[in-house]
């Protein structure tokens, strides 16, 4: 009975787009995935466990699954085998699939799915009560709908750990907001076992616990996220003696490496990779070769990556402005660690899909987004290239 009556408390509007948008999306996707048939498509390449075609329970459900998923079930089923390359895989969402994968006869892509869809549902209730407090009504409804339909939201659907980091980094804010400063710790330190982005939230929710009269027993309660995000290099010492060995999984599994500028450095490649991206769409040829996309093909990827940076970059500036200090600085924060490890080929590899965990952002949108014109190319922009991510999806083509 009072599960039923929260459930009756929950705000109506954001679980209505989330569903809306959800069954819109997953019937485009099965409609791409039919007409192109993709069911026959393969991955480019096999060589690790992001190239298994997983079956587990039909097409409708597999097809949720693809390229870092095959990581994600692989560790639910059988642990960190591969401990050199899984560990670069945070510990609590195969974790998760592991419990629930039990529980649904060990369909393990089924548990993937189930969760993620019902991490972002929470996601988008928590970041409804944020957006009110933080923007208002309006403005909270355009940034759902631009998350909603933003060109990457397919990862909160699909096997990959965004749609509970998304869950955890609302719930940290939500639970500063109410005072309620154990429990962000809790949600801070399950997001760092989530993510590695997850420690980035902790100085912008200490900023917010600096501003509070009981500033001490804020910050005592932020400081359970300390042991709670140990918990992940504790245990690879204690079972591999390697205690940061997630760290070297990085390189080892997909060539990051250090930069010696920081973020400065990732930053610079990318707009040297960008620029080099433009002469070789213009001039055509080999003038740059890319090992691993093709030279045409890689361009495209690091122009669209270098356009992907420079939206969060200029966003990072209008959250500070607008929305204030300690969300601006978890969106700065959480630019410094992917631009601080840049791979190579692709300096600013997997920034389209980064983007969803910034939550933020999507708010300094729904403030930009009250011009009727900014709204409509928004939501006309990310709609289009939402369309071209599914296609690109369906085929195994990489999209983040």
């Amino acid at each position: 009975m009072r599960l039923l009556a929260a459930l009756r408390r929950l705000p109506r509007a954001p679980l209505e787009l989330f569903v809306g948008t959800r069954l819109l999306i997953w019937a485009g996707t099965a409609l791409a995935y039919l007409v192109l048939e993709a069911q026959y498509a393969q991955p480019l390449d096999t060589q690790g466990a992001e190239d298994v075609v997983q079956h587990d329970v039909g097409w409708a459900i597999d097809m949720w699954a693809r390229a870092d998923s095959g990581w994600y079930t692989q560790i639910a089923q059988h642990g960190y085998v591969n401990v050199a390359h899984s560990a670069a895989f945070f510990p609590l969402y195969p974790l998760a699939m592991n419990v629930v994968g039990y529980l649904v006869g060990g369909h393990y892509v089924l548990a993937g799915f189930l969760i993620s869809m019902v991490a972002s549902a929470g996601a988008f209730v928590l970041l409804w009560e944020l957006g009110l407090a933080a923007i208002g009504e309006t403005a909270t409804r355009r940034a759902l709908l631009y998350l909603a339909v933003f060109p990457t939201t397919l990862f909160l659907m699909a096997v990959y750990s965004e749609s509970l980091y998304l869950l955890l980094s609302a719930a940290a804010f939500v639970c500063a907001r109410r005072g309620r400063w154990a429990y962000a710790g809790i949600a801070v330190g399950l997001a760092a076992l989530t993510r590695s982005s997850g420690v980035m939230l902790l100085p912008a929710l200490a900023l917010l616990a600096w501003q509070v009269p009981q500033r001490k027993r804020a910050f005592a309660g932020l400081a359970l996220a300390v042991p709670i995000g140990a918990a992940w290099p504790l245990f690879l010492w204690a079972k591999y003696d390697r205690p940061f060995v997630f760290l070297s999984a990085q390189r080892a599994g997909w060539d990051r490496q250090l930069s010696h500028a920081g973020p400065f450095g990732g930053f610079w490649d990318g707009l040297v990779s960008g620029w080099h991206g433009m002469e070789q769409l213009f001039a055509g040829g080999n003038h740059f070769p890319d090992a691993d996309h093709g030279e045409m093909y890689g361009a495209g990827i690091n122009l669209e990556q270098l356009g992907y940076t420079l939206f969060l970059v200029v966003l990072a500036v209008v959250v500070w402005r607008r929305l204030g200090a300690a969300y601006g600085l978890f969106v700065a924060l959480s630019l410094v660690l992917p631009l601080s490890d840049p791979v190579p080929s692709s300096p600013l590899f997997s920034m389209p899909r980064f983007v969803l965990g910034v939550f933020p952002v999507f708010f300094a949108l729904g403030t930009l987004g009250a011009r009727r014109r900014v709204d409509l190319a928004l939501t006309a922009g990310f709609t289009l290239l939402l369309g071209l991510n599914v296609a690109r999806w369906v085929l195994w083509r990489w999209i983040a």
